[in-house]
């Protein structure tokens, strides 16, 4: 039965998007727009208006005429049972019957014109609109918005094929489609003839998928539905516009027709090469819409890594660059920035209380302008939303081409949940996906697990996928993963502070293994690239020493 407390009423215009009847009134004042990503929504402004409910017996029944005002001929109102009330002789409602799968006429769907909707009787118990009329297993079914426009596609198609309305608009439409599966399904062909409109070109969509593939076809209109074709006149287009509906495809589905267009097109990306060769012969520059994880174990040279690429980026693009690092705030971040530049560690007290306060400045002036952004981490926890809008914000409200996140086990470090392995799923989907949405390059820092009973990273060890802490998402969802190697213990100074670089996934092209050995200068910061140095110890290898 329909719910007395509220009821739908009437489609009105969305004061939001501005969609012409998406949004749906009802009796007790609320309304909300169906409109995707709209999200508009109106509170009940007092107490409900009840629409009659009533038996069997009370239902309206009207004279049998035309609806000059829609167009449709008294053949096929009369065909579907659609009567009219008047007042003093004027037509005032339309009277649109449902009948149950039994054929008795168990509810009206009330058309006061111009176009305000009421209801009588039991819907629960009834079928589509003019189901009754039409028994299965035939060539065709057209399967309607409205009933007016249910009407109009039956008229316009000559009367020969079966024509059915969804009972309340695209908002039931699924379940409605669903509850009379069995009977639409009987049909070799159902043509789908939603409005065109975002929101029934959604529905369509999502009916159709109900369906075995190349059941349902949809008709493509130029006007708004079917009613529309007929009060213009325009019924041979309309039925043109019905014979060359389109089998539906399922979203992402796509032949070889549809793609050789765009096949040898260069697509529409920056790509910047890094600032050390080996990364260069290996992966072939980085590039906007990828994600690229960095990962070590713990002190390994992470962040200084990424300082030099952020660095390498500002310095030879012309492109706005994002920068959150979420272990220390922007001072920090920026002072090591400009530490790359001069080759002097800045961030160190004792390094920059020597300098004259001017000529820092001057450093400053040449990285003063719009095209480099930091987040100023106030080191509470953040949620992953919360990173995700701010990360959104550099990409599209700055402009930002590259963005650079240190690091991932901050982010996490903010979730209430235990569930590590889930969490990160969750969140590399969000970014792999705000990639693709904003077509930045993004570079983020993720830390190894843990081994136990084997000698550590921070010892040598070679690093592989398998270490990545927490889930395998981070290395299916990243298009290159880059690790960094590096046994702090040696002896040797030059080998205790080289890492070996190895990329351990490619997705552009494939090549993996080692890249680089960049060695770190205590005296200014830097990394630099150097020549196997590990070459004399293994005898020629060039294989990680651990």
């Amino acid at each position: 039965m329909l719910k007395m407390e509220s009821k739908f009423l009437k489609h009105e215009a969305c004061p939001k998007c501005g969609s012409k009847n998406n949004l749906a009134r009802y009796t007790d004042g609320h309304a909300h727009c169906f409109t995707p990503d709209c999200g508009y929504y109106e509170k009940a402004e007092g107490v409900a208006t009840p629409m009659k409910n009533t038996m069997n017996n009370d239902l309206y029944v009207g004279q049998t005429t035309s609806l000059k005002d829609r167009g449709i001929s008294q053949e096929t109102a009369s065909k579907y049972g659609v009567t009219t009330l008047t007042n003093n002789g004027m037509i005032t409602k339309h009277v649109y019957p449902y009948y149950s799968a039994d054929k008795k006429h168990v509810a009206n769907k009330i058309r006061t014109l111009p176009k305000e909707f009421t209801a009588q009787g039991n819907f629960g118990l009834s079928q589509l609109f003019g189901q009754q009329l039409f028994s299965g297993g035939q060539k065709y079914i057209t399967i309607c918005e409205g009933e007016c426009d249910a009407m109009s596609a039956y008229e316009m198609m000559g009367s020969k094929w079966a024509s059915v309305s969804i009972k309340n608009g695209v908002q039931s439409a699924v379940r409605d489609c669903k509850q009379n599966f069995e009977y639409l399904d009987s049909f070799e062909n159902i043509i789908i003839c939603f409005d065109n409109d975002d929101i029934g070109k959604a529905t369509a969509n999502k009916v159709a998928e109900i369906f075995s593939p190349n059941k349902c076809k949809i008709v493509n209109m130029e006007l708004k539905d079917a009613n529309e074709y007929l009060r213009a006149g325009q019924r041979q287009k309309f039925v043109q516009c019905w014979w060359n509906a389109k089998a539906h495809t399922p979203e992402g589905i796509l032949r070889v027709s549809d793609i050789r267009d765009n096949l040898w097109k260069k697509k529409d990306r920056k790509t910047c090469p890094y600032p050390f060769n080996g990364l260069n012969e290996k992966l072939y520059g980085a590039r906007t819409g990828e994600l690229v994880t960095i990962t070590s174990g713990t002190g390994m040279g992470k962040s200084s890594f990424m300082r030099e690429l952020v660095y390498h980026f500002w310095k030879t693009t012309q492109d706005n660059i994002g920068l959150i690092f979420l272990e220390e705030d922007a001072e920090r971040t920026l002072q090591g920035v400009l530490g790359i530049h001069t080759n002097k560690q800045l961030h160190l007290d004792e390094v920059w209380e020597k300098e004259n306060i001017e000529d820092l400045n001057k450093v400053v002036d040449e990285f003063d302008s719009d095209r480099l952004t930091i987040y100023n981490n106030s080191f509470g926890s953040l949620s992953d939303e919360q990173i995700m809008s701010r990360i959104r914000f550099m990409a599209k409200g700055c402009d930002c081409k590259w963005i650079f996140v240190d690091h991932l086990s901050l982010i996490m470090s903010a979730r209430e949940d235990n569930n590590e392995r889930k969490a990160i799923d969750l969140l590399m989907t969000k970014l792999r996906g705000l990639c693709h949405e904003t077509k930045v390059g993004m570079f983020l820092v993720s830390h190894l697990r843990r081994l136990d009973n084997d000698k550590g990273h921070e010892e040598g060890k070679q690093v592989s996928l398998s270490h990545l802490r927490g889930s395998h998402a981070i290395a299916q969802l990243s298009d290159a993963v880059i690790g960094m190697e590096r046994n702090q213990q040696e002896e040797d100074e030059v080998s205790a502070n080289t890492s070996i670089i190895r990329v351990l996934k490619n997705r552009y092209a494939g090549i993996t293994g080692i890249a680089s050995y960049l060695l770190w200068s205590k005296e200014n910061g830097r990394m630099t690239e150097i020549e196997n140095p590990f070459k004399e110890k293994n005898n020629g290898n060039e294989t990680n020493q651990g």
